[in-house]
């Protein structure tokens, strides 16, 4: 499991996780993201149950365990949370932040300690020690109850699938070549996500805000403008439909 720092100032640091060449051949890889402030850390889409024990020791070596108090999940796909069970043996007083239509399908996922506090269609703010973190609506993309994370002073958006391609682990961590790349993302976002309507809603959302990074949950980051260039690209893409090669 590779760690990669995105983001650092006085009061918190963003770190990737991902890259695990030990996983098992038939899971997808994905990207793990945390947000670390003095006492509080959020950890976002912590992944699957095969992936727990190479996250929680990569994790471990950024923070302690009892400084993880917070979890989110962008929505109930397995890759996300089906380690919620595992996690919440290993944090038993931490918050998980989720779309309140997925919580009685992650509850599956096992939860008997760890605090399940719904978000709201229109999304809110979690404050951690004097940090904001903005829950940002992308329902129907590709789920129907699904959030994004956006931190405005780090001007940093954790997109979960919209963005995501399939990657070899050994890849780039950032965007190289746009073009390039695009080839890798179209099928997915054709098949994945079910409504231009929700997507162009979500273009306009996300182009008023300040991104320097935008980060999904599979494949490279985006970064500059590049953020632009998907925003462009994906807005002009029909969505819903099968590959259209």
């Amino acid at each position: 499991m590779k760690t990669q720092k995105l983001f650092e100032c006085p009061s918190h640091t963003w770190i990737m996780f991902g890259r695990d060449d030990e996983k098992p051949e038939a899971i997808i890889d994905t990207n793990q993201y945390m947000v670390v402030t003095k006492n509080n850390s959020l950890l976002m889409d912590p992944g699957g149950i095969e992936l727990f024990s190479a996250m929680l020791a990569a994790v471990i070596k950024q923070v302690p365990a009892n400084k993880i108090t917070h979890l989110f999940a962008s929505h109930q796909d397995p890759d996300i949370i089906s380690s919620l069970g595992l996690w919440d043996q290993a944090l038993p007083s931490a918050t998980l932040h989720s779309p309140w239509l997925w919580e009685s399908f992650i509850r599956h996922f096992g939860m008997n300690n760890i605090n399940y506090a719904a978000i709201p269609d229109e999304g809110n703010i979690l404050k951690l020690d004097g940090v904001a973190l903005e829950f940002i609506p992308a329902h129907y993309l590709h789920s129907s109850g699904n959030f994004n994370v956006y931190d405005p002073e780090a001007k940093i958006l954790m997109s979960g699938d919209i963005g995501a391609a399939m990657e070899a682990v050994d890849a780039p961590l950032f965007v190289e070549d746009f073009d390039e790349h695009a080839k890798k993302m179209r099928m997915f976002h054709q098949r994945w996500m079910p409504s231009n309507e929700a997507k162009n809603d979500w273009v306009r959302r996300v182009r008023k805000l300040d991104i320097e990074m935008m980060c999904p949950q599979h494949g490279r980051i985006f970064k500059g403008d590049d953020v632009k260039r998907f925003l462009d690209w994906f807005e002009s893409l029909e969505v819903g439909v099968l590959n259209k090669g």
